[in-house]
């Protein structure tokens, strides 16, 4: 039997990478997804891969109204959410001397009020259904320790994992379960990214800090977008209805808690 079989889920920033990932095992599950992207064609064209279980869905995590028109044109067309991934975010990098406020405010308002206000959004939805829900935010294992190129997405993911506990705690008596992934350096776009801030801020080549942080994972390897699905799949699944408020590191051991 599948695992997620007659559930409905929106997935925020799943045109590509991880979003899409999820996307993909949760329709072999089952599930009918909302592809959710500010990036509306590669969200389409993702949809269409997937096939008839999946809708793209045009969203701005940034923007109230964005998030508010996204709810309820998935629940137009899904017939409502009973799944909730909350995974657009942006990456930055600088010295702290460096760090600008402009460029802190942009990454609190996806990374962090995004995902508060998403989770408000998608938890309204699901008390008004009156059935319950589960609600899975992406972290970080940057969430939880600092870095010193990394202040202000190492802080974003850190209030991504308070804010879980915190909307754990509350929306349980909802029968609404809230938790966490936190992974660890996941390869493909978002690394590329990645690696370019850390050869400019450490005079590196280009692909060396992607080399060096694969080659430092105890696993032996950066992690890869399917490695975190089975997590994903678990807390979205009836199996997790006793699990509350947690932030779960899938990361090769590159953390302990």
């Amino acid at each position: 039997m599948r695992r997620l079989a007659g559930k409905s889920a929106l997935i925020t920033g799943a045109a590509r990478g991880i979003g899409l990932e999820f996307a993909r095992a949760f329709v072999r599950e089952g599930a009918r997804v909302a592809i959710a992207d500010i990036d509306i064609a590669r969200a389409r064209a993702a949809a269409a891969e997937l096939g008839e279980a999946a809708i793209a869905i045009e969203i701005d995590v940034a923007q109230q109204d964005s998030i508010e028109h996204a709810i309820t044109e998935t629940t137009a067309l899904l017939g409502g959410i009973d799944i909730l991934i909350n995974n657009a975010a942006i990456f930055t990098a600088a010295p702290i001397a460096e760090i600008s406020r402009a460029d802190f405010d942009r990454v609190f308002a996806i990374n962090v009020s995004g995902v508060l206000f998403t989770l408000q959004a998608t938890a309204r939805h699901m008390i008004e259904r009156g059935q319950g829900g589960k609600i899975i935010n992406m972290a970080s294992q940057a969430g939880r320790r600092g870095e010193a190129l990394v202040a202000v997405y190492c802080a974003s993911k850190a209030a991504v994992i308070s804010l879980t506990q915190s909307a754990g705690l509350d929306l349980i008596k909802h029968g609404i379960n809230v938790n966490a992934i936190a992974p660890g350096v996941v390869d493909g776009e978002h690394w590329d990214g990645v690696d370019a801030f850390f050869a400019r801020y450490e005079d590196k080549v280009t692909g060396q800090k992607k080399k060096e942080v694969g080659a430092a994972v105890p696993y032996g390897r950066m992690g890869r977008a399917s490695d975190l699905t089975g997590m994903a799949v678990f807390l979205a699944s009836d199996e997790a209805n006793y699990v509350v408020a947690q932030t779960f590191g899938v990361d090769g051991g590159n953390w302990m808690s």
